[in-house]
């Protein structure tokens, strides 16, 4: 029986790490946290906020030499609820990051953004009814 998610992978070009640490600590609020030392050898970098865990993995070239070919998601995504959307939405605005918006899910605000790699981030709230305080 599935239990809870552990953390959830994005793809991120080789090189990449500095420019995702400033993104996801400073601009998300997330903390690194250290990947185990055989991990650690192959690069990328681990997020944690709270429960919440992303793994940026590096996608090297493929063997025998040759470009890179990772590609971010552009449809694929974490959905990651937060608590102030309105708020948060505004932190990233002032940090130059992308806010686009979306009414599509009845009973949530939810807007996306892309990190600087082009992984594709979805950031929910669960609406509340002024009379009860409930999801609605």
């Amino acid at each position: 029986m599935l239990a809870a998610v552990d953390h959830v992978q994005l793809a991120a070009p080789p090189g990449s790490e500095d420019v995702l640490r400033s993104y996801y600590v400073d601009v998300l609020g997330m903390t690194e946290i250290p990947k185990p030392p055989v991990l650690a050898a192959r690069g990328g970098c681990w997020f944690r906020s709270g429960a919440v865990q992303l793994h940026l993995g590096i996608e090297a070239a493929p063997a025998g030499g040759g470009k890179c070919h990772c590609r971010p998601a552009k449809k694929a995504h974490p959905g990651l609820r937060v608590k102030g959307i309105e708020t948060y939405a505004a932190r990233l605005v002032a940090f130059g990051a992308p806010v686009t918006w979306d009414d599509n899910l009845p009973g949530h605000r939810r807007f996306y953004s892309v990190d600087p790699v082009g992984n594709r981030l979805e950031f929910l709230e669960p609406r509340t009814t002024a009379s009860s305080g409930r999801p609605g």
